[in-house]
C-alpha cells in the first residue's frame, strides 16, 4: 500500500498534506491510539508509567531522574510526576545518591518485577498483534527512519 492508497483509505481530505506532515500526524495519532490501548492492558498503571519502567530496566545501573528523562525523551519535572505516582502505588524507590546527595536514583520494588513477570505474557502478546505482517526489513527501516528524524530534530 502506498501513500496515496492510504490517504485515500482514511475519511478524511488529505488532498495538499506534504508526506512529512502526514507522516508526523499519523505517528501521533498512533501514539495516542496505542496508550490508550495500552492503559486498558495494564490495568494497575498507566502506559507512560510502565514506559518508564521499561526504560528504567534498560539501565545497567539504577538511573537517575536526570538519565531516565533523557531516555523517556520527557522533562526531568514530567518524569518526577510519573516516578513520584509509580512510589505511591509501590512500584519504584527514590533515593538520594550516596556518592552525590543531589542525584536522585530510581530503583525498582521487588512488588514492580512481579507485576512485570505476571503481565509479561499479555504486554508481549499485544506487541505481537501489533506488528503482525509487519517483516523484520520494514522494521529495521522503520527504526532507522525515527532514529534519523530524531537525530535531526536534535540539531534544531
Amino acid at each position: 500500500m502506498n501513500i496515496k492508497e492510504v490517504m485515500e483509505h482514511e475519511n478524511v481530505d488529505f488532498t495538499g498534506i506534504e508526506t512529512p506532515y502526514f507522516l508526523l500526524g499519523l505517528l501521533s495519532a498512533f501514539d495516542n491510539r496505542f496508550q490508550a490501548m495500552a492503559d486498558k492492558v495494564m490495568e494497575e498503571i498507566s502506559w507512560k508509567q510502565f514506559f518508564a519502567i521499561i526504560c528504567i530496566n534498560l539501565c545497567k545501573e539504577s538511573p537517575t531522574i536526570k538519565e531516565l528523562s533523557e531516555i523517556m525523551g520527557s522533562s526531568h519535572q514530567n518524569v518526577k510526576q510519573i516516578l513520584l505516582k509509580l512510589e505511591k502505588k509501590g512500584f519504584v524507590n527514590i533515593s538520594v545518591d550516596e556518592d552525590d546527595k543531589r542525584k536522585q536514583r530510581v530503583i525498582l520494588t521487588e512488588k514492580c518485577i512481579e507485576f512485570c513477570n505476571r503481565n509479561d505474557e499479555n504486554s508481549s502478546m499485544a506487541v505481537k498483534s501489533i506488528f503482525e505482517g509487519i517483516s523484520e526489513k520494514e522494521l529495521l527501516i522503520t527504526i532507522h527512519t525515527i532514529i534519523h528524524m530524531e537525530e535531526n530534530l536534535k540539531a534544531l
